[in-house]
């Protein structure tokens, strides 16, 4: 593998208590927004005896639920580490953001039962100028509030900020649908408000059912960020004897929590004593550059003086690349004293796994019948 460019950026990551403080700071504004906009909206659509404007009150409530679920499960996962759970409790966002789309779905399929009894008992409204003037000021509320909220989350990597953010901004949508059926209600006196009602239950229902996939995905362990993985390859290549960097697996323990463990290719000529030092540092800073803390660093060693062996390897590489499904190979060695020869080959998730192994087992075979051969299928768990 060709070492990654050295200049993968990555922005400077911040500390845990710096994190959760403007992660509980935006939520006590969300919060605090959304109570505000929940109690007005919910006057005016009684007082008008608008089903739209009601829902949209509920789900302005929902929000204000939501965002105390956020700073609940900040404050459980900067727990510090115990017994028990040795490496800290950040998953648990992962369950407060569940929670989140749980009571988003509830929010939706309540206002979709309500829409539809109006739709089958309408009942006039009765919309006045300052009702009118009060839900589009709303609108403009929701919008800030909700570009705000997003835009933080991204900065500290919090999910459950990220999804207030977005369904704050399609929330404002939904109370510029409600103000356009009020006003179409007094130009032409025909009721839209009930159908808007399901249609504003139609996108929170939605956004739930994607929270719960967003966070599930999580939860199950999803494929590692891009650019966090070139960033860690990009430092370990930047070492003069790493050849290349393989198998890069994180554990994540909550956003920010990475653990991870790597294979390095090393000269064949290297002592045990110059590998531990290596070791030591490229963990030191890894973490430094990135936050990943590299529990686990093997070695494949690659050939440096036998070129029947660099023959052999390159013959091999160009078998196995052949193969549409083969992706990658790494970790060779051969050792043409002994006969032996091993290398790990990256198989598309595709192909079964102990097929593309037999298939490549038989071809080499008929290349180098002498040689014993071990080869070892990966999965392509990262960039």
């Amino acid at each position: 593998m060709e070492k990654p460019a050295a200049g993968a950026d990555r922005a400077p990551v911040k500390t845990a208590a710096d994190r959760d403080r403007v992660i509980v700071r935006t939520s006590v504004i969300g919060i605090l927004a959304n109570l505000l906009l929940a109690g007005v909206k919910a006057t005016v659509g009684l007082l008008s005896r608008s089903i739209a404007v009601v829902l949209d009150a509920v789900n302005n409530l929902s929000d204000a639920l939501s965002s105390v679920i956020t700073v609940a499960g900040t404050f459980l996962a900067g727990r510090k580490p115990d017994k028990k759970h040795p490496l800290g409790h950040g998953r648990i966002e992962y369950i407060s953001a569940m929670l989140v789309a749980a009571l988003v779905l509830y929010a939706g399929v309540t206002a979709l039962v309500e829409s539809v009894k109006k739709i089958i008992t309408p009942e006039p409204a009765e919309h006045t100028p300052v009702g009118l003037a009060i839900i589009a000021a709303a609108v403009l509320v929701k919008i800030f509030l909700g570009l705000y909220v997003k835009r933080t989350g991204q900065k500290v990597n919090s999910g459950a900020l990220v999804a207030s953010g977005s369904d704050a901004l399609g929330d404002a949508v939904l109370s510029a649908s409600v103000l356009l059926s009020a006003l179409f209600y007094l130009w032409t006196e025909i009721s839209l408000e009930a159908y808007v009602g399901v249609v504003i239950a139609a996108f929170i229902i939605r956004a739930g059912a994607e929270m719960i996939g967003d966070t599930v995905s999580e939860i199950l362990g999803k494929r590692a960020d891009p650019e966090l993985s070139r960033a860690v390859k990009a430092a370990l290549c930047e070492e003069p004897e790493v050849r290349g960097a393989y198998d890069l697996f994180f554990n994540n323990y909550g956003p920010e929590r990475y653990y991870a463990s790597v294979h390095l290719e090393l000269p064949d000529t290297m002592t045990v004593e110059e590998v531990d030092r290596l070791t030591r540092r490229v963990q030191t800073k890894v973490y430094r550059e990135t936050g990943v803390i590299l529990t686990g660093v093997g070695v494949y060693s690659f050939n440096t003086t036998n070129t029947e062996a660099a023959e052999i390897r390159n013959t091999v590489q160009e078998t196995v690349l052949s193969h549409d499904w083969a992706l990658q190979m790494h970790g060779f060695y051969a050792d043409t004293e002994e006969k032996t020869m091993r290398f790990d080959v990256v198989v598309a998730f595709s192909e079964d796994p102990k097929e593309a192994e037999a298939a490549l087992r038989a071809e080499l075979a008929a290349l180098y019948p002498d040689y014993r051969i071990q080869i070892i299928t990966d999965v392509d768990i990262s960039d």
